[in-house]
């Protein structure tokens, strides 16, 4: 597997989606490596990183050259630009991109009290138990809760137990809320990396849905990070997602960094999802 950490930089965002980090593990990926930077192509969707020393030389334009000339319907529509670089500005005008969609990372601090999660009568809270029914049970509630996002409505059970060998991963820290007949309702997912809990993915079932037990998970995933003695909490939310963002500012969250989607021209129209 190629070494696509070797050119992140310290106080960057992570170049490449865990996702991405799936698929080029998988073979899934097309990766286009040269001596100071590397790009990613996967799904129409490009990614790419140039080591900090070589920027504004033309590493960029080359890997997206590379990348455009792919062949066989590979060549990349899309492209996200992890911390909106002005670099990665100037990339996108160069090739005539245009940025359709933005992606929010925001981040809150964590009280040393934890929050009481105030369970509904007949629900319980356990944690997620890899190699068992709770894989097929989560995927499913994934699917339906996020039926709608390209991305994380379409994980398969291989991309959740690769997620599951990742350093990061903890069955403890992915939560999930049974109601009274022990059917999943909900879970939140939390990853820890860094010293920085974040709300990694947070789903309620569709037949359940504004029912309050988003807050519900949401306080049982500070309660949790709370214990685990971390200070600071991220998550992502959509930038035209104004009920998301007015509901976040509430809780305390303010943006933090920021992800811009490109679209190539004759599709600059039509965003699709990350």
């Amino acid at each position: 597997m190629p070494d696509l950490d070797r050119f992140v930089t310290p106080g960057d965002p992570p170049p490449f989606s865990d996702q991405t980090l799936v698929d080029v593990r998988a073979g899934r990926a097309t990766v286009l490596d040269v001596d100071d930077g590397v790009a990613v192509v996967r799904d129409g969707e490009l990614e790419l990183v140039v080591s900090l020393e070589a920027r504004g030389r033309g590493v960029g334009t080359t890997l997206v050259t590379q990348a455009l000339a792919l062949g066989g319907g590979a060549a990349p529509v899309l492209a996200w630009a992890h911390g909106d670089h002005p670099g990665a500005r100037a990339l996108a005008e160069h090739f005539g991109w245009r940025a359709v969609r933005t992606l929010l990372q925001l981040r809150a601090p964590i009280s040393d009290a934890a929050p009481d999660v105030d369970l509904p009568d007949g629900y319980t809270l356990s944690a997620f138990r890899p190699g068992t029914d709770d894989e097929t049970d989560w995927l499913a509630l994934n699917a339906a809760a996020f039926a709608h996002h390209p991305e994380q409505g379409r994980m398969t059970l291989d991309d959740l137990r690769a997620r599951e060998d990742d350093a990061w991963f903890s069955g403890d820290d992915l939560l999930l809320l049974r109601d009274a007949s022990g059917a999943l309702a909900g879970s939140c997912w939390l990853k820890v990396e860094d010293g920085i809990g974040e709300f990694y993915a947070v789903a309620v079932r569709p037949d359940l849905q504004g029912r309050r037990l988003g807050g519900v998970l949401m306080r049982a995933g500070t309660a949790r990070l709370s214990g685990r003695g971390l200070t600071a909490a991220a998550l992502y939310v959509e930038g035209d997602n104004e009920p998301a963002l007015a509901l976040y500012r509430r809780s305390g969250f303010t943006q933090h960094a920021i992800d811009v989607q490109y679209a190539a021209p004759e599709h600059a129209a039509a965003p699709t999802g990350r």
